[in-house]
């Protein structure tokens, strides 16, 4: 008699909602439990057979993770943009629960990588890093928008630093503006501040890791986007082949056919419509995307062999992205 069950989780910041499938797609059990590591663990401990158990991606997610990992035989985290049979129909935390349970049971779950924890403190600093860049980017941006408004010329870095912003602030005719304008450079340096005090903490962390000094053997690729890769990234060997990385990495082209076939004098030949490209895939990491083509634009405009050869490219962001694409394959190729 087959002992699986097949789990599905409906996990929010209180309760988590619990459906138990057995091999035949019938419902077992339903339970309500606390988010709480106790309650999950007493839950499970009280379960027989061989364990599958599902629950998606989110703010849960890593946590979930690492306490289920050694008390069940198969744990899936699951993309819930890829979950189109839970947007059809009623809607609520049993409802999805075991529907997440039966989408298991089918294998027809599309699951995100969980698992590679010798390189998660440099993971969490790459975020922490990542993050107040971005928000120091937004101050920065905030603060010539306060200027603009004002038809106040402001281009270049000038406006920034600490030596003209007296300068600056007089020509702001208002004291209300004027006082945004304060306030808005005083977060721009603590976020300098802490921007700096991040890059060390992340450069330190990446020294631990053997593959940072290979990674910044490629062109282009500093210490900081060559830290930033082996967090995003964590292993080369989560990808199948180099195609999951290109798409990973939002380089990977969509293409659109329809009616590849047909029949000539009864015999079967492939059609010889021209396949249509639909650009470059929307569902990727953001993050190394950028990291890709900020490499990639330096690349281009760096004195050196792929500089002079962008010079002859009728393209030559999209050469230099692709060039240091192989680059990166030709990296991370022998660690397999």
């Amino acid at each position: 008699m087959n002992s699986e069950k097949y789990i599905g989780l409906d996990v929010h910041q209180a309760t988590i909602s619990a459906a138990v499938l057995d091999s035949a797609g019938k419902l077992v059990m339903e339970s309500i439990l606390e988010t709480k590591a106790s309650t999950i663990l007493e839950f499970f401990i009280g379960l027989r057979g061989t364990l599958l158990v599902t629950f998606e991606e989110g703010t849960w997610a890593a946590w979930l993770y690492d306490l289920l990992k050694p008390h069940v035989n198969k744990l899936v985290v699951c993309n819930p943009r890829k979950n189109a049979l839970l947007k059809h129909g009623n809607k609520n935390d049993r409802i999805d629960a075991r529907k997440l349970a039966e989408l298991l049971r089918l294998d027809n779950l599309k699951p995100v990588y969980h698992g590679e924890t010798s390189v998660r403190m440099l993971r969490e600093l790459a975020r922490s890093y990542l993050t107040i860049v971005k928000d120091l980017t937004r101050v920065m941006i905030r603060l010539k928008a306060v200027y603009r408004s004002w038809a106040i010329p402001c281009a270049g870095r000038d406006v920034y630093y600490t030596r003209h912003r007296s300068e600056w602030l007089t020509k702001i005719p208002h004291a209300g503006p004027r006082r945004r304008a304060e306030r808005l450079y005083q977060q721009l340096d603590m976020l300098q501040h802490l921007r700096q005090e991040a890059r060390r903490e992340l450069l330190a962390e990446s020294r631990k890791h053997a593959i940072t000094a290979k990674l910044r053997q490629i062109p282009s690729l500093g210490p900081i986007r060559s830290a930033l890769a082996v967090a995003l990234i964590q292993t080369p060997h989560r990808f199948r082949t180099k195609r999951q990385l290109w798409a990973y990495s939002g380089l990977a082209l969509e293409t659109r056919t329809s009616g590849e076939h047909r029949y000539v004098q009864g015999q079967l030949r492939r059609s010889k419509k021209q396949i249509s490209i639909r650009g470059l895939n929307k569902d990727h990491n953001h993050d190394l995307k950028g990291l890709f083509k900020a490499a990639a634009t330096r690349a281009s405009v760096q004195p050196g062999p792929r500089s002079r050869i962008s010079t002859r490219d009728r393209w030559p962001k999209a050469s230099s992205q692709l060039w240091c694409a192989s680059r990166w394959r030709a990296k991370l190729q022998p660690l397999r």
